[in-house]
């Protein structure tokens, strides 16, 4: 997709919306039919979360932070502390970001003689297992990283045929979290790769969230459940619009399969990292937050922007990601060139529905889904919540300005991605 021009770029918006009347569910728009597994319609969770592996784990997605997408391999002890501070003094922690996660290059490029992994001395002087005590002491939990193939895919050491031992040194230094990669892996399928370490990691005796990163190569979705708490639908986000509107559209594939104690990763978050827009970062938090999507900051929580801390701390929007319902908001239809107009629905807890409006073209639009596109009767007449705003709007327009990047809700002009809830009356 060519850049987008910033006289374009707009807010991306949630809202709540509130049913004045009854309505009747009616079948879904004919776009799902076309799916790998349809559901009857967008309030039928029948189909979602079936597989969960019962750890007591995820059971909303996961939230935290990893340290890949901005530092790489560059990290270090003090960057570990300082980060689980500044998760505490951001107050992002009390909003659910517990994770602080190591990716790769945290362990020496070799095995010590008795083949354990050794944590690079230069990086962590005082050990993992005293990083592990200052998170915790923080009232945080700690993610380290390893790889179901002979290396990492920075040449570490990998835990192919180590998984056992790997996954008891993990839990003797109080390790909270696994992402478990997919490179140099002797093109073994990963059906038969990734089980081992789930039974590792159960033999422990600890409980650890078990986050498999397969890329989405041998369609995760339809066996990772069983195994683990989440896993990667796709290959590695850029911080880039094209990169994430595509994943998007990627992960939306496996929707079904997404439920609580297991949940599709389309990958971490870039917001605040530079490459997208203001109004591009909010689209982007706002559309994992409606595929119920692991939400994993992968900027410099110590020193970013006022404007990055407020999208990723809007409370109303997280809780869209949060809902206990667990299902998976997805595409319900798409229209325009190339299908750049598009509606993702999906259903909430206390008999709400949230709906995203998405431009994807590159200039202002007007967007509109009529009610039957969600299941509900012409008549039907809405309240709304701007999560964005985070105010109520006494009357909703079903014809509103969109710009390119728009998160909204029905009947919008905009770009971007909109979100908002409709409440349905209780019968």
């Amino acid at each position: 997709m060519a850049k987008i021009s910033a006289y374009f770029a707009a807010a991306c918006y949630l809202y709540v919306m509130s049913v004045a009347v009854t309505a009747r569910v009616l079948s879904v728009h004919p776009y799902l039919s076309g799916l790998e597994k349809p559901i009857t319609n967008i309030f039928d969770t029948s189909n979602y979360g079936i597989l969960q592996i019962g750890n007591g784990l995820a059971k909303t997605p996961q939230m935290g932070w990893n340290s890949w997408n901005f530092f790489a391999c560059n990290i270090s002890e003090k960057i570990f502390k300082e980060t689980a501070d500044a998760l505490i003094s951001t107050g992002l922690a009390k909003l659910g970001y517990d994770y602080v996660n190591i990716d790769d290059c945290w362990s020496e490029l070799v095995r010590d003689s008795e083949g354990q992994l050794v944590p690079d001395s230069g990086m962590f002087p005082s050990g993992i297992k005293a990083l592990a005590d200052y998170v915790h002491s923080k009232g945080l939990k700690l993610g380290i990283y390893s790889d179901a193939g002979t290396f990492t895919c920075q040449v570490h050491p990998g835990s192919l045929g180590h998984e056992n031992d790997d996954a008891a040194r993990f839990a003797s230094w109080g390790i909270d979290y696994l992402k478990y990669d997919n490179c140099f892996n002797l093109s073994i399928k990963p059906e038969e790769r990734f089980p081992p370490m789930h039974d590792a990691l159960n033999a422990t005796g600890r409980t650890i969230f078990y986050s498999l990163c397969e890329w989405g190569l041998n369609d995760p979705a339809l066996w990772a459940g069983k195994i683990g708490n989440s896993w990667r639908t796709t290959g590695d986000i850029k911080d880039n619009w094209e990169s994430m509107t595509t994943i998007a559209d990627i992960n939306d594939k496996w929707a079904a399969y997404a439920g609580p104690g297991g949940w599709n990763d389309p990958d971490m978050l870039e917001v605040g990292n530079g490459g997208m827009t203001y109004q591009e970062y909010r689209a982007h938090f706002s559309i994992w937050a409606l595929m119920k999507a692991p939400l994993l900051i992968g900027c410099d929580v110590r020193n970013m922007s006022a404007e990055t801390l407020e999208i990723i701390s809007n409370e109303e929007v997280i809780a869209v990601n949060q809902d206990p319902l667990g299902v998976q908001g997805r595409k319900v239809y798409a229209y325009g060139p190339d299908g750049c107009y598009q509606v993702w629905a999906g259903p909430l807890s206390g008999s709400r529905l949230v709906v995203a409006l998405w431009n994807r073209c590159s200039k202002i639009a007007t967007i509109t889904v009529n009610w039957a596109a969600l299941g509900l009767e012409s008549s039907t007449i809405v309240s709304v919540r701007d999560l964005w705003k985070v105010s109520s709007v006494s009357l909703f327009n079903p014809i509103c300005k969109a710009f390119h990047g728009r998160m909204r809700g029905l009947s919008i002009m905009f770009p971007f991605l909109s979100i908002i809830y409709i409440q349905l009356p209780l019968e």
